[in-house]
């Protein structure tokens, strides 16, 4: 953090001159890439809504945590959001409903566990509002540096399982027959989902977390003529829509993960027009 804080102030940047603000610029450079890799496969994959589940499930694991007092709650969400979606790829893979049924099944009942255990005891909802809403400002090294980890992660993961899992969710048929294990590479997305959305929560916020995870892919989408373009147009898009985001806090005093879903909606729209016009 020594060498991070020493090169944001030989910037010439008024907003780098406070620590929280370099901590703060530091985690939405680890997150951008993570947001913009697993949205590629997201967007591709039908996945949307069950990353907003997981969400969900995020919050009911804190909830669960500061009920019996575990000091650092986010590692009981990590826990309860990676038994979520390992549960939900078992029942997936023996059930004919939709994924959509299934996932709304889940997130129901994530929520409604939330809220129960949340307000258990006639306790107060209002300590969980930092969880709904977001504070990047906030995030501490420690945090920062199990994003840095998370992101090596996910990395060594992409590397070696981005063609499968793209197979897999445009043909699961065909990936089978060419010995890819489907049911595995669509557990591990899961499970890396789940543990970037539980790193996330706390920082961006709940109720546009799974915004940040699905622009960024559905934008690149709009240009992306191949899937390495799809891919770093993603990434770009989310690293850009941070950045600005958190310029847009600092000026304005408002939510960075609200600025940052907002600018990913209009490079969306940007990036629309200009596919349809090249149409």
């Amino acid at each position: 953090m020594t060498i991070w804080y020493a090169l944001c102030e030989a910037l010439p940047i008024e907003m780098l001159q406070w620590d929280f603000m370099k901590n703060a610029l530091l985690a939405l450079l680890l997150m951008a890439p993570l947001f913009g890799i697993l949205s590629t496969m997201i967007v591709t994959g039908h996945m949307s809504f069950f990353s907003d589940a997981l969400g969900h499930s995020a919050f009911t694991g804190i909830a669960i945590g500061s009920l019996f007092g575990i000091a650092a709650p986010t590692w009981a969400a990590v826990l309860f959001s990676v038994v979520f979606a390992l549960l939900f790829s078992y029942i997936r893979r023996g059930s004919n409903h939709a994924s959509d049924t299934l996932i709304g099944v889940f997130s129901s009942a994530a929520v409604a566990l939330g809220i129960l255990v949340a307000t258990m005891g006639g306790g107060s909802f209002t300590k969980y509002n930092k969880y709904l809403i977001g504070d990047v400002l906030s995030i501490t090294p420690s945090e920062i540096g199990l994003l840095a980890l998370t992101l090596a992660a996910v990395l060594v993961f992409w590397c070696l399982y981005a063609n499968r899992l793209t197979l897999t969710a445009v043909h699961p048929q065909l990936a089978s027959s060419r010995g890819i294990p489907v049911n595995l590479s669509q557990t591990l997305f899961t499970v890396a989902i789940a543990v970037v959305v539980t790193l996330s929560i706390s920082s961006m916020g709940l109720l546009i977390l799974n915004s940040l995870l699905v622009l960024p892919g559905a934008a690149s989408r709009n240009l992306a003529r191949n899937q390495k373009q799809y891919h770093l147009f993603s990434v770009l898009f989310a690293l850009v829509s941070g950045i600005l985001g958190l310029a847009v806090s600092y000026c304005f005093g408002c939510s960075a993960g609200a600025a940052i879903s907002l600018i990913l909606t209009a490079l969306f729209a940007l990036t629309y027009f200009f596919r349809g016009r090249s149409a």
